[in-house]
């Protein structure tokens, strides 16, 4: 096979973006960040790449396996490509704004991940976030959500859900425990899973370590899933412990104001990155997973600058894939030419909004991402525009 059959390939789930869902990822692109900015949201841009240490501390392991890695020319330093940036906004956050007060801070960029996160999805999301720094209450979790459920709804989504937990609930009932760090991570997965005879084996294997109490805790976790009568039950069914009545109140009070929305609960799922502290969601439509977010309080401690935070992020690749393809956008065809009047005129209606697209000659009918219904003619020594009579 010649070498030049294969060198134009992609590696396995990246993909160039064509001009139709190109433009409908810059439409939400600019739709997010105008909503998040009535908001009072600032933009910021980290950058793509950093040192590993900065990049990945204080993460956990689930956000380095996803780091792609490489070496620095000129530092020799290893360097890592973002796999998610909400650990480089807590950076700014820390260091470089170092507000006392509130921040609320959004970015929108490319990150990089070693391994898709689903079947079919993308190793380069292009991940929407919006963060708010300095505010410890109930409130700023909220906001976080209701701006999440408003940029939805305004790209198209329809039937929203949100789905809520809070990572406290499992934590509180392991306090005090020592368990590793690998078998906990597998006992999340477990609970995740909802894998009963999993989670059985990984707490028996840790009878001198967690109460007969938080065992049968955990298990009841397993059943803790639906509507807010699931909350009902969990103060009913889980063992007293420190912080645990605390979050079921405030996952209660988060369902009533979240707003006009379905709202469930499902309080064994710990699905996310590591650096969340408490509250966490999930918003769904189009049966799809669409964004993520909660609290995450730890975030900015390993930059020396311990603050509240609370957030969420999307993909607008993910998010495009389940929205209805835009039409094409609507344009004026114009002649090709160097009389001084059509050149005016093509200028004056680029300048008030219009697409003018230029035809050049010999390409009159070829197809592209415009749907031209006007056309620029001469009349009478004016150019003017006029509807486009269009064959069959």
């Amino acid at each position: 096979m010649p070498a030049w059959s294969s060198s134009w390939q992609l590696p396995d789930q990246i993909a160039d973006v064509l001009p139709s869902e190109a433009r409908h990822i810059e439409e939400l692109r600019r739709l997010f960040l105008d909503n998040a900015s009535s908001y009072g949201y600032e933009l910021v841009m980290p950058p793509l790449l950093e040192h590993l240490e900065s990049l990945l501390t204080g993460t956990g392991e689930a956000l380095d396996l996803q780091t792609f890695k490489l070496v620095d020319q000129l530092s020799g330093r290893t360097l890592g490509l973002r796999a998610d940036t909400t650990p480089q906004v807590a950076r700014i956050d820390a260091h470089l704004l170092n507000r006392n007060g509130v921040a609320r801070l959004c970015y929108c960029g490319p990150v990089l991940h070693t391994r898709a996160e689903r079947p079919h999805a993308t190793r380069e999301p292009l991940q929407f976030g919006a963060e708010i720094y300095g505010h410890a209450g109930l409130e700023a979790d909220l906001e976080a959500q209701q701006l999440a459920l408003q940029g939805l709804r305004a790209s198209g989504v329809t039937e929203l859900a949100v789905d809520m937990a809070d990572v406290r609930i499992v934590s509180s009932l392991l306090a005090g425990a020592t368990i590793k760090g690998s078998t906990l991570a597998l006992i999340h997965a477990a609970l995740a899973a909802k894998d009963a005879s999993e989670l059985d084996s990984l707490t028996a294997s840790l009878k001198g370590d967690i109460s007969a109490a938080a065992r049968e805790g955990l298990k009841a976790l397993l059943q803790l899933y639906g509507d807010d009568r699931v909350l009902l039950e969990a103060e009913k069914v889980l063992p007293p412990a420190p912080g645990l009545r605390e979050a079921l109140q405030n996952l209660k009070w988060l369902g009533v104001h979240v707003g006009d929305v379905k709202v469930s609960f499902d309080l064994a799922d710990l699905r996310g990155y590591a650096y969340y502290s408490g509250t966490r969601f999930a918003i769904y439509g189009h049966g799809a997973e669409l964004a993520r977010g909660g609290r995450y309080d730890e975030v900015g401690a390993v930059f020396g600058r311990n603050r509240p935070a609370a957030g969420f992020s999307l993909d607008l690749k993910e998010l495009v894939r389940v929205l209805p393809p835009r039409p094409l956008k609507a344009a004026i065809r114009a002649p090709w030419g160097e009389d001084a009047g059509l050149r005016a005129a093509i200028a004056r209606l680029r300048a008030g909004g219009e697409t003018v697209v230029c035809v050049l000659p010999g390409h009159e009918h070829e197809v592209n991402e415009f749907d031209c219904d006007r056309e620029l003619v001469e009349a009478a020594g004016q150019w003017a525009v006029r509807l486009l009579q269009k064959v069959g």
